[in-house]
C-alpha cells in the first residue's frame, strides 16, 4: 500500500509558478513509477507528466513541454511538479498517482491522492 498526499497548489495569476508536491508513505516509493493527472471542471482526468523509478526517464503531455518540470526525491519519498509560465486552461485538481508503467492511462495507476486545486486567473 502507497499513500499519497498532494500540496502545494494555490491560485496565481497568468504566467505565475507553482511547485506542487506530492509526498508518499507505505511500500517501497523508489520502486514505482510516479505521474501527475489532472481534472478542470466538467472534463475527464487527464495525464500531465511522469517519470520512472530513477527519475531517468520523463513524459511529458504536449501542452505542458517546456513549462511543467516533474521530479523525484527518493530519499524524501517525495514528488514534485514545477509548474511555469501557467495559463488559465492549467486551471484543475491536479492529482499525484504512482503505478508501474509509464503509461498515460489512467487505471493503471494504482494508487492516488486526494488531489491539489490550482487555479490560474487570467
Amino acid at each position: 500500500q502507497v499513500q499519497l498526499v498532494e500540496s502545494g497548489g494555490g491560485l496565481v495569476q497568468a504566467g505565475g509558478s507553482l511547485r506542487l508536491s506530492c509526498a508518499a508513505s507505505g511500500r517501497i516509493f523508489n520502486s514505482y513509477v510516479m505521474a501527475w493527472f489532472r481534472q478542470a471542471p466538467g472534463k475527464e482526468r487527464e495525464f500531465v507528466a511522469a517519470l520512472n523509478w530513477s527519475g531517468g526517464s520523463t513524459y511529458y503531455t504536449d501542452s505542458v513541454k517546456g513549462r511543467f518540470t516533474i521530479s523525484r526525491d527518493n530519499a524524501k519519498n517525495t514528488l514534485y511538479l514545477q509548474m511555469n509560465s501557467l495559463k488559465p486552461e492549467d486551471t484543475a485538481v491536479y492529482y499525484c498517482a504512482a503505478g508501474r508503467f509509464m503509461v498515460v492511462t489512467i487505471k493503471l495507476y494504482t494508487y492516488w491522492g486526494q488531489g491539489t486545486q490550482v487555479t490560474v486567473s487570467s
